[in-house]
């Protein structure tokens, strides 16, 4: 992948022009009228800059006509776009104000620009240089500067995120439920949790809201969402380009171009490539595992006939191959089965040892190749027409994923499981539509119509094959048949299926001023939704024999099986927000609402009671959302925010995924909890002590239970017990800790140079924590993971434009922690771990046009 940054060299000579020449004079002074000493004034999308003298004043040669943009900057000053439009007849003037407050956020949250502290939602906001310099530049790593977002993902398609807990079912991805958080990239919402892992291309804002806004967001999102934003093309030339280096052979490259293309159209190519050696070691094939392969492009067109009609035709791709993903064995646990079912006896009569018994010794000995290809792309045509007060809003967008993997799902080097690989391929279309605007002075909102079509399908096959190990971990009696030879070798089985669906809605929201300080907010939804699976699974190979009792052996293992379920469901929803400013800087806001998570379809097969499948568990009902929250936005000074939410959220008929002992159900299946609750407080602010020292932070807690939920499956440790299932009720809900916090700054010098550059020296820090949070769908007493605590932090110099550079590391501490626990397949007794990264450590050098 390396020859591709070579590529990216010629971008920093595109935006350069010479044509004709010009001297152009100015001074530069604050807002009291005295002189800015040295002021950087630079001509956007060149290199040509000057600097202020000891008065204020410069002079800039441009071999360019107008129009053209001046960037000025200053330390403890806000930079300032200058736009000139002709050959000035006198010395320009131009004025600085301080930087000594916090910058205003906008969002668009309500389909509209607003400041964050506005909008009567909690929203935490990210802005791309935060994203850049903190190196998170994917979803797992920005969780770790909004604390109430989790994410779990033992590979692409196993991918949970969540918000307060809430969204997507915990454990192994089943493709026939919804996720209940949006992720949506300017405005286009992706069905696939593949795309949270891919790596951020160019980005502007993230924004992270949480609690239903099925109102607002054209697909229904009962947990929160994503709204990320990326660059847009500009008719101001400009460019950009960074590398990294660091610990375990890691790079990274990135880049951008943004210009006019004529009068009407501009453009923007934004590319982002990572690579990285792997942090875990296979003895076995003496290579490292578990390495970053990424490469992602992104184009956009702007085409602005004038100022009241915008459009934008965007593309992209991404993909990721790494020798990825797998997981070590992190600990056994003993079961309920007789003694010659567990782990270590198993190991133990197939002559076997474990490379470590230590996980964080990072090495493994897996016998089966660990590949998770991984790719995403699509094609968008956004059109926003300003109409009377508002602005018409059409969103079409098409979307495909391919997914090519491997994995070991016994993660030892016996060969028990010697295939497993789901490959799949996915399309998705979607078509948005709506109108945000003011109605009358005192009534605004947004209204819209929104559907989509997905279609899933098997690419050819979904492949489970067994090894010659396999007997010994299934061997559920102590005949001697289990020893026959070759009974499971290459014994396994092939599915195809095929998941169609298609979802509809309608959606509004309003916004009316009762006074000067008080608002209602009523929304309302309409849902429609619709499945059809059809599911075939065949088993195949082994020991080809007439015998009964072996053929009732192998099919205690696999089976074939097959069934076709179709599902469908409509249903209304809807929230009330009662919004009070008590004073210009303090808000309050008060919400109820409502909200349908889509019926879903179990997508892996059902398990089986006495030889027959239980195809009534095909069907999982939709959870049923009901929601309080109670919030208060502060200003308490222009330099500070204070922000405090308390939530309450009670779903019905939670869709929560189990796992079984049967092999051959792969990916467990879903079953419907009667009730969950999650109860919870929120605290988050930002303080600029001044020009050169700010800190940002939150801190949240979060307790989910099953209220209730009485036929759920046993814990890993009580496997081979006397009942399959048990109540669970009173017990934690998986993947949440009941206290997580982040805390972050920066210290900003005053006017340095470096390399005859005018800008900032800089050091900045941020933290994370979580406490210790349950791993398994059941409570267990043994797949819990500690709390841990992570410290980043990065030193450097920040020029205004040109040249900069900075240091940086990530878990300082090289703290060992697990970011998820899960059990092998089959229950043996022993379960695996997603270890999170050791310490690394790089440079980054950033240059800017």
């Amino acid at each position: 992948m390396k020859k591709y940054y070579l590529l990216l060299l010629p971008l920093f000579f595109l935006s350069q022009a010479a044509v004709g020449q010009a001297l152009l004079t100015g001074t530069v002074s604050d807002g009291e009228g005295l002189p800015v000493v040295a002021a950087t004034v630079v001509l956007k999308g060149t290199s040509v800059h000057a600097v202020a003298d000891a008065n204020g004043k410069f002079t800039l040669e441009v071999k360019k006509e107008p129009p053209y943009t001046l960037r000025v900057s200053a330390v403890g000053y806000k930079p300032q776009d200058v736009p000139v439009q002709g050959f000035p007849t006198s010395a320009l003037t131009i004025t600085l104000l301080p930087d000594n407050q916090l910058n205003e956020v906008t969002v668009t949250a309500r389909r509209r620009i607003e400041s964050a502290q506005e909008v009567p939602i909690p929203i935490s906001v990210i802005g791309g240089t935060l994203v850049e310099e903190a190196g998170a530049f994917n979803v797992n790593r920005v969780k770790e500067l909004v604390p109430t977002v989790q994410l779990y993902s033992s590979n692409p398609r196993n991918t949970t995120l969540n918000i307060r807990g809430l969204g997507s079912t915990f454990g192994l991805t089943n493709d026939g439920i919804d996720p209940g958080v949006g992720f949506y990239v300017d405005g286009v919402y992706y069905a696939r949790p593949a795309a949270t892992t891919l790596d951020f291309v160019d980005i502007d804002q993230i924004e992270v809201l949480r609690g239903p806004q099925g109102t607002l967001f054209g697909k229904n999102t009962t947990a929160g969402a994503f709204n990320v934003t990326t660059r847009a093309a500009s008719f101001t030339p400009g460019a950009n380009f960074e590398v990294s280096y660091g610990n375990y052979g890691f790079i990274q490259a990135k880049s951008s171009i943004t210009g006019p293309i004529s009068k009407k159209f501009a453009g923007r190519l934004s590319f982002s490539g990572t690579q990285r050696d792997g942090v875990l070691y296979n003895v076995a094939t003496e290579k490292s595992l578990n390495d970053l392969n990424n490469l992602g492009f992104r184009a956009q067109l702007l085409y602005k006939p004038n100022d009241n009609v915008k459009v934008t035709l965007a593309g992209d791709a991404s993909s990721q191959n790494p020798d990825g993903y797998a997981q070590v064995v992190a600990g056994v646990v003993p079961t309920q089965r007789p003694a010659y079912r567990q782990f270590d006896q198993i190991i133990a009569d197939l002559n076997y040892q474990l490379p470590s018994r230590n996980p964080f010794d990072r090495v493994v000995d897996h016998d089966s190749p660990w590949r998770s290809g991984n790719e995403l792309g699509g094609a968008s045509v956004n059109v926003d027409a300003n109409i009377g007060q508002g602005t018409l809003t059409a969103t079409t967008a098409w979307r495909y994923w391919n997914w090519d993997p491997s994995n070991d799902r016994d993660f030892t080097g016996l060969p028990v499981l010697s295939k497993s690989a789901a490959t799949s391929t996915h399309q998705q279309w979607t078509q948005e539509i709506r109108y945000a605007g003011n109605l009358t002075t005192s009534l605004s909102g947004v209204i819209g119509v929104f559907a989509i079509g997905q279609d899933l399908k098997t690419d050819p096959v979904h492949t489970e094959e067994s090894g010659a190990a396999q007997w010994r971990f299934s061997q559920s009696s102590t005949s001697e048949l289990w020893r026959t030879p070759g009974l499971f070798d290459g014994y396994g089985i092939k599915t195809t299926s095929r998941l169609k669906s298609f979802g509809g809605a309608v959606f509004g929201q309003l916004d009316w001023a009762l006074s000067d300080r008080l608002r209602l907010l009523p929304g309302l939804r309409f849902n429609y939704d619709q499945k059809e699976v059809d599911f075939n699974r065949q088993t195949y190979g082994g020991l080809q024999t007439d015998d009964p009792a072996l053929i009732a052996l192998k099919r205690s293992v696999y089976t074939d099986q097959a069934f076709q379920a179709n599902a469908e469901e409509n249903n209304f929803s809807g929230q009330l927000t009662i919004a009070y400013k008590a004073a210009d800087a303090f808000n309050t806001f008060a919400t109820y609402s409502t909200s349908y998570k889509p019926v879903g379809v179990n997508l892996g097969g059902l398990p089986t009671a006495n030889g027959e499948i239980l195809t009534d568990l095909a069907r999982i009902k939709p959870e049923y959302v009901s929601h309080v929250e109670v919030g208060i936005k502060t200003t308490p000074t222009r330099n500070s925010t204070l922000n405090l939410v308390i939530h309450n959220t009670d779903i019905k008929d939670y869709q929560a995924q189990v796992q079984t002992a049967e092999v051959g159900v792969n990916r467990g299946y879903l079953a419907n909890a009667e009730k969950v609750r999650v109860v919870g407080a929120e605290l988050d602010g930002n303080v600029k002590f001044n020009s050169h020292f700010s800190l940002y932070g939150a801190v949240a807690y979060t307790d989910g239970k099953y209220v209730s939920f009485t036929n759920a499956p046993v814990p890993l440790e009580e496997t081979g017990g006397t009942s399959a299932f048990k109540d669970i009720s009173g017990g934690q809900l998986p993947g949440i800790s009941k206290w997580a916090g982040s805390l972050g700054g920066e210290a900003v010098s005053g006017a340095a140079k470096v390399l005859g550059l005018n800008g900032r020296l800089f050091v900045a820090f941020d933290t994370y924590y979580r406490s210790s949070f349950s791993s398994s769908s059941s409570p267990s007493q043994y797949l819990n993971i500690d709390g841990y605590a992570l410290v980043n932090g990065r030193v450097g110099f920040r020029a205004a434009d040109g040249l900069s550079v900075f240091f940086w590391g990530r878990n300082l501490l090289n703290k060992d922690y697990f970011e998820q626990l899960l059990p092998a397949a089959g229950n043996a007794g022993h379960y695996a771990g997603v270890l999170g990264d050791p310490r690394t450590y790089g440079i980054t050098l950033r240059y800017a046009l």
